[in-house]
């Protein structure tokens, strides 16, 4: 039974999506929509949302520090200590590109960690209001019903994954040759994790890989995936943990799955 801290967390993520995020889907201006970096957007729902979130976060635990990928665009020393103490982790629009161009996925995400450790987390499709969440020890649910990830893995031409080549190091720019030839599909990335960790650990999805970790884009999505029995595993093989930067990921439903990722990625970089 999800606590009353939960769903006030869930209300407010419901809340922010009706009032801010949504009503501005598909209805932004040019002078809404802005470049932070290069190839990375930013609107004014993203920095509106934030704060809301932000504001409604601090009300039910004052104790914790917050840290928002847009703020942290502003001043990117607030990572700085994210293993301390308590944190809640804020993606107010994961998928800002897709938002600005008025397409799904797009998805508001939050994690809490302390000391390092996500303890729960919560993604939000605003869509679909689809609510997926996971609490560390006590499993991963979509609207209240409980996701486990299927044992086993099936054959490899029947395997189906997610890629994201951007950012990919030299070393393994020949991933996505090697994936696309040994699997029956392996598709493009779109950019939005708080839609791509749920496919996964529903089974839509048998893998993902990515190489940039920024962990807004990670933690809650790590936590949903590994209580419904996923693996989320870095190239060595090292547990994904977002205190500890370290470039590329692997996302598989299932330990054998993992495994089988594993060798694949080392015999790419050889």
């Amino acid at each position: 039974m999800k606590s009353l801290a939960s769903m006030h967390v869930e209300n407010l993520l419901r809340t922010v999506a009706r009032t801010i995020v949504l009503p501005r889907y598909c209805a932004l201006g040019a002078e809404d929509v802005m470049e932070k970096s290069v190839g990375e957007l930013v609107t004014v729902a993203d920095k509106e949302a934030e704060l809301a979130i932000g504001r409604g976060l601090a009300t039910l635990l004052p104790s914790a520090r917050l840290i928002g990928e847009e703020a942290c665009a502003d001043a990117p020393e607030l990572l700085n200590g994210l293993g301390e103490g308590l944190v809640w982790l804020v993606d107010p629009i994961d998928g800002t590109g897709n938002f600005a161009a008025g397409r799904p996925p797009f998805a508001l995400m939050v994690a809490l960690l302390e000391d390092g450790l996500t303890r729960q987390s919560w993604i939000l499709d605003p869509l679909t209001g689809v609510l997926s969440y996971a609490e560390l020890g006590g499993g991963a649910f979509r609207n209240g019903e409980q996701v486990t990830t299927a044992t086993g893995r099936p054959e490899e031409r029947d395997i189906s994954g997610i890629l994201s080549e951007a950012f990919l190091p030299r070393e393994q720019q020949g991933l996505g040759t090697t994936l696309r030839a040994r699997f029956g599909s392996v598709l493009p990335t779109k950019r939005c994790a708080g839609h791509e960790y749920p496919l996964v650990a529903t089974g839509e999805r048998d893998f993902a890989i990515y190489w940039r970790t920024l962990p807004w884009d990670h933690a809650a999505g790590a936590l949903f995936l590994s209580e419904a029995g996923g693996r989320v595993l870095h190239f060595d093989g090292q547990p994904y943990a977002p205190a500890r930067p370290k470039e590329g990921l692997i996302l598989a439903r299932n330990a054998a799955m993992a495994d089988l990722l594993l060798k694949v990625v080392g015999q790419t970089a050889m």
